[in-house]
């Protein structure tokens, strides 16, 4: 230890502790962070699924032509595409889903999603959190992700994030609408429990996680110096504090520096580890190494990982599953193909190292398309061969941990414009992966004013659970 260490703590010293960036944490903000946060997880359910993966395809896919086809209906509603048989009688989906087909048994599609919100950006708070985004464009007003409720209550495995989101970020992507979504960080519980947030291409041969190195011209000597700075920092702070809310803090320190100097957290993110067979099973595209990268944390006990559609379409034209115009070119060459191949691969490969089990896997835009091509339903409006905005009736995907398989949940009419069974609402969907992740219904949490809030007031859906 050098001589500075064991001199009394100077002002320079805090100061220079409290803005060592780890995970995006800094001590004053964790100190405020950790003040209001108590343990909050009482009466909780069994947990059926330790883990969830967020397949989330921003943009909001076209139900009538990938999981909810019409062929019965007008040309100019039904579109290009035809239904496939699968391995489950009686469902069909589209063409463009051949490896999907041959695993609904393991499939929960549900036909009949519904809310009122037109707007991509602030549609995806339904999804993420349950509820209606906060007005305006201040995030930190949102209702909390799913991940940071789980961060929050106490879920995770050191020294891992609990909550990790991927976005990757594709040449040219300006401005990145995914980074303006309501519902992905966690709101007004605080910054404490936002996620870890990847915009690195894990299909590129340069991929790292650069918080999870240590800087450069830091080796670990330094490293441990800045550890032991932060312990003698923390114990004269706990003589001035003597509640013991300053516990979490060090919890969250410690497991940053955990990760920077144990193999976890390089071996989570390495995905040269994998074989190259596997790689190329998920696809050598953003988004299949993206799923790729999910599966390698939940292995290592991460519990929410959400993965966002990279915006790899044409500007104004195609971005992400928006498809005003291209709606079918897009979907047959650029969408479905990969969706199709990493969900499925990623479906085996979970159920083949015996984690499908105990993992809960959602598919989902936060809206879907309109029912006639060209028809104009938002500001954006739709060309001659696009659909446009459409949050009226929309199709997800639930699979995994818990959920009964090869079954269709809910109905659209004829022309998948509004739910005709069972309809869905997002609160409901989300109060279902809380019910299989073992959060009690009713769950309160307090503000960073120390105001209680349910943090999901929706009912589970009893049909798709096991």
């Amino acid at each position: 230890m050098t001589d500075h260490l064991r001199e009394p703590l100077q002002r320079r010293d805090i100061l220079r502790a409290g803005t060592i960036g780890l995970l995006g944490m800094s001590l004053p903000r964790l100190i405020a962070g950790q003040r209001a946060a108590q343990a909050a997880n009482p009466n909780s359910l069994p947990i059926r699924a330790k883990s969830t993966v967020l397949l989330f395809m921003w943009g909001g896919p076209a139900q009538q032509d990938t999981l909810d086809l019409k062929i019965s209906a007008p040309k100019e509603i039904r579109g290009e595409f035809n239904p496939i048989a699968t391995n489950v009688p009686a469902i069909e989906i589209c063409e463009h889903f051949p490896l999907l087909a041959q695993r609904c048994d393991k499939l929960a599609i549900i036909r009949s999603m519904t809310h009122t919100d037109v707007d991509h950006t602030t549609a995806t708070s339904y999804l993420l959190t349950g509820q209606p985004p906060a007005i305006g464009s201040d995030l930190r007003k949102d209702w909390p992700n799913i991940g940071a409720v789980l961060a929050r209550i106490g879920r995770g495995k050191d020294p891992l994030p609990p909550f990790v989101q991927m976005r990757p970020k594709m040449p040219g992507d300006v401005p990145r609408f995914v980074e303006e979504s309501h519902g992905q960080f966690a709101g007004w519980l605080g910054p404490t429990w936002d996620p870890l947030t990847i915009d690195a291409r894990p299909d590129l041969p340069d991929y790292r996680v650069g918080d999870f190195l240590l800087p450069e011209g830091i080796d670990g000597r330094r490293m441990d110096e800045r550890r032991s700075l932060l312990g003698q920092v923390e114990r004269r702070l706990d003589q001035l504090d003597q509640s013991g809310s300053l516990g979490t803090m060090s919890r969250h320190y410690s497991r940053a520096f955990d990760l920077l100097s144990s193999a976890v957290g390089k071996d989570a993110f390495d995905l040269n580890q994998e074989s190259d067979a596997i790689r190329d099973r998920y696809g050598r595209n953003p988004h299949g190494q993206s799923v790729l990268q999910a599966r390698r944390l939940i292995e290592r006990g991460v519990p929410l990982v959400t993965i966002f559609w990279p915006n790899d379409g044409i500007k104004n034209v195609s971005v992400y599953w928006d498809t005003h115009s291209r709606n079918f070119i897009d979907l047959r060459d650029r969408l479905m193909p990969p969706a199709d191949r990493a969900l499925s691969t990623f479906l085996d490969d979970l159920s083949e190292c015996g984690l499908l089990d105990e993992t809960l896997v959602v598919w989902t835009g936060e809206f879907g398309r309109t029912p006639r091509i060209g028809q104009r339903n938002s500001d954006a409006g739709a060309g001659a061969d696009g659909r446009d905005h459409w949050p009226n009736c929309f199709s997800s995907i639930l699979a995994g941990g818990g959920i009964r398989g090869g079954q269709v949940y809910g109905s659209s009419d004829r022309y998948a414009a509004y739910p005709a069974t069972n309809p869905v609402k997002p609160v409901d969907l989300v109060a279902t992966i809380y019910r299989q992740m073992g959060v009690p219904p009713g769950l309160e949490l307090n503000d960073t004013l120390n105001r209680p809030f349910v943090i999901c007031p929706g009912n589970p859906i009893a049909d798709l659970i096991t």
